[in-house]
């Protein structure tokens, strides 16, 4: 069986460092490490417009701001395929299909969908399109017979409903649908990186983000003014690192090489937690390293991002090129499933034979 990667973003914003180190840095490990035959990657823009329906000049604006964050990260056209959710009118084929195979009550429990209806406040109000992402997005991934599906922990649940309606469809019709495994981030820090104000989830609701696209000053004064512990008031005083977004960031991003080159007080990370836990640390010597290491991070992938956006023409037709491609592909899934679910009426030669016999016969 061929190895293929379905991956995606909703383009709600221009990307952040959650993004980075949660999905996008991995993809690009991904694409250059040769384990895979195929990668399709996403702007989710239908998904987007289920809770932004009332607002589609913000989703088509910011096609362009993740497509230019895709490539100034380093994702490759010539290695995987950038597509336009929309465009692909045989995952709405696909999503109508599946809807048979899951019930109100599974969508119900679904605890992704639960945390994302609470978060967004629906209440009772929830637009139909948004209580079914589940189901689209199960779509999404078997359009592309989709092996490997790289996700956050909280979105598990999203893949274990796109494992059982797969079964489900292949026990109905035959073997005809991929069950998806996800690919979860190697650091668990990475899964879930938080808001510059120790809220749980960067989000850019919340104004809380560091987005890839900032300018060198704009992260300065972003992490000089980052949550910490807020009873570490004296330099002198010990100080928490759980909850502490500093260190949260300094988990993800700083390795030991790091201090000898920005901060040589210490060898790592762990000897810097223990000065801090112990008093006598100041919140600004640590966050100052942290602003080193993401602008560092950052600075190749905003130089890049400047070229790109000299040529946006060019930008397009990327995502036209791969918006086509996507789209063979998914056609051929829903001719499969079309055939299995016996509704290819004009393509099923042998059903129009069959039926012409029996009614020669006078059946």
């Amino acid at each position: 069986m061929s190895k293929i990667i379905l991956t995606g973003d909703r383009p709600t914003g221009r990307l952040h460092l959650g993004h980075y180190v949660g999905s996008l840095k991995r993809r690009v490990e991904l694409q250059n490490s040769g384990e895979y035959d195929k990668i399709f990657i996403m702007i989710a823009d239908a998904q987007a417009l289920t809770d932004n329906f009332d607002n589609p000049g913000k989703i088509r604006d910011n096609i362009i701001e993740v497509a230019l964050d895709y490539l100034s990260c380093g994702l490759d056209p010539s290695k995987v395929n950038i597509f336009i959710q929309s465009a692909l009118t045989e995952l709405t084929e696909l999503t109508f299909y599946y809807m048979n195979l899951v019930t109100v009550s599974r969508l119900e429990r679904n605890p992704t969908v639960k945390s994302e209806i609470q978060m967004r406040k629906f209440e009772a109000s929830i637009p139909a399109g948004f209580f079914t992402y589940p189901v689209s997005q199960t779509s999404d991934i078997t359009a592309f017979k989709a092996t490997t599906v790289p996700v956050g922990e909280d979105q598990l649940p999203m893949i274990e409903q796109a494992r059982e309606i797969v079964r489900k469809f292949n026990a109905t019709y035959g073997e005809v649908l991929v069950e998806p495994q996800a690919l979860i981030p190697e650091n668990s820090i990475c899964s879930r990186l938080p808001g510059t104000d120790g809220k749980a989830k960067m989000s850019k609701s919340l104004g809380n983000c560091i987005y890839l696209s900032d300018s060198a000053e704009e992260v300065k004064k972003k992490v000089m003014s980052m949550y910490t512990d807020p009873d570490h008031i004296q330099i002198s005083d010990p100080g928490k690192v759980e909850g502490n977004a500093v260190f949260t960031y300094l988990d993800a991003f700083a390795k030991d090489s790091d201090f000898a080159e920005f901060c040589p007080d210490y060898k790592n990370l762990d000897e810097m937690k223990d000065h801090y836990k112990r008093g006598g640390l100041g919140d600004v010597k640590c966050k100052k390293l942290l602003l080193n290491i993401i602008n560092r991070e950052l600075d190749p992938i905003r130089a890049k991002r400047k070229e790109l956006e000299k040529d946006i023409p060019a930008i397009y037709d990327i995502l036209r090129k791969g918006t086509e491609e996507a789209k063979k592909e998914a056609a051929k899934t829903l001719a499969e499933v079309r055939a299995a679910m016996k509704i290819n009426y004009f393509e099923d030669e042998e059903l129009i034979r069959s039926q012409q016999e029996k009614f020669n016969s006078g059946k």
